[in-house]
């Protein structure tokens, strides 16, 4: 399964088992929907955070935690998909 970022809100009381991700691929196509990410030791390959192909995954999707990027890293992407999604 390909790394994901998790971009919702932590809630204890969501009436769903679901987060919304945002994939990473290594396929930088320049482009305002993807955001260059840095390179972490927990990833195999450095990519891009790529905001266009935001998905749900239910809980029992996630296999494994394998990291957590800086909270500006976060923003950029959060900036990215309110771009995407025209907010």
């Amino acid at each position: 399964m390909r790394p994901v970022v998790i971009v919702s809100r932590e809630d204890a009381d969501s009436p769903r088992a679901l987060v919304i991700v945002v994939p990473l691929t290594t396929e930088n196509r320049g482009s305002r929907y993807e955001v260059e990410m840095p390179r972490v030791p927990w990833l195999k390959h450095q990519g891009v955070a790529n905001v266009q192909a935001l998905a749900a995954y239910g809980h029992h999707e996630l296999l494994e935690k394998r990291g957590r990027f800086e909270p500006h890293m976060l923003d950029r992407i959060k900036q990215a998909t309110a771009w995407a999604l025209d907010l």
